[in-house]
């Protein structure tokens, strides 16, 4: 691997410079693994899925490939294909033999497609696999502990409990801030599903003008389908700072934007 190159990849998928566009080549398959996670960051899913197949092909199973389909499970998700992520999940999960990273990005994914089919109950039954996986972990990269907070945030908005989703949430947050100025993206995503969690609670006014702040910081940072999630919420809940058709522009541009750079929404 290029040190160059992967120092370059690992900037916008995990660092400080997610919207980087172009984005640098990929010659390996750990390469072709960041520029995977850099390009669905973006919502540029076609460059995304082509990088995640390749990885595949080369690395099938262990870490890598365990790892690739993990990620191309979470394109399908943010496109609102849980069903169909599951599938990834299972895979990558079957793949990740011993290792503990592969491991806990797997259940930890399975567990959101289970939420997002209804099935609350196995998704918080895999959510804690995933914990005690992670908590045996040496080292693991901190954006497990993050990931794990966003989905522990989402079941609890899921099952109506507002409290623990903020709480979960504003982990999330703080797990984050103390990563930067890596995990850039990670950083708005917190503050994404905060704004949800802070609406699920009841607190529209702290929700509105959290959403209103970040959704600068998704433009700032290209990060296409974290965009369109805010513009959303925002469409539901009204924005301070923003007219209605404005936000309704956004949302509609972003999905736009999507779709062009090859995501299919699930419309059901």
């Amino acid at each position: 691997m290029s040190p160059t190159l992967a120092a370059d990849l690992a900037a916008v998928a995990f660092g400080a410079e997610p919207g980087r566009w172009p984005l640098p080549p990929a010659t390996d398959p750990d390469q072709l693994w960041l520029r995977a996670v850099a390009a669905g960051g973006q919502g540029r899913y076609a460059i995304a899925r082509n990088c995640t197949a390749e990885v595949i092909r080369r690395a099938p199973r262990g870490r890598l490939g365990s790892l690739a389909l993990s990620t191309q499970a979470s394109f399908m998700r943010q496109l609102g294909w849980h069903r169909v992520a599951r599938g990834w999940d299972g895979r990558a999960y079957a793949c990740a033999g011993a290792d503990p990273e592969a491991g806990v990005d797997a259940l930890i994914g399975l567990s959101a497609d289970a939420l997002g089919v209804g099935r609350l109950a196995t998704s918080d039954a895999l959510l804690h696999r995933a914990a005690d996986l992670l908590a045996g972990a040496d080292s693991p990269p901190p954006r497990l502990a993050i990931r794990l907070a966003w989905v522990r945030a989402e079941l609890a908005m899921a099952g109506g409990d507002g409290p623990a989703a903020v709480r979960h949430a504003r982990a999330g947050v703080e797990l984050a801030e103390s990563a930067l100025p890596a995990l850039r993206r990670h950083r708005v995503k917190s503050d994404v599903v905060l704004a949800a969690a802070l609406c699920s609670a009841g607190d529209r006014a702290a929700a509105r003008a959290l959403a209103d702040t970040v959704l600068a910081d998704t433009e700032r940072h290209g990060l296409i389908p974290l965009r369109w999630a805010l513009s959303c919420l925002l469409a539901d809940i009204g924005s301070r700072a923003r007219r209605p058709a404005d936000i309704e522009a956004i949302r509609d541009r972003s999905a736009a934007f999507v779709v062009r750079h090859g995501g299919r929404w699930n419309s059901r």
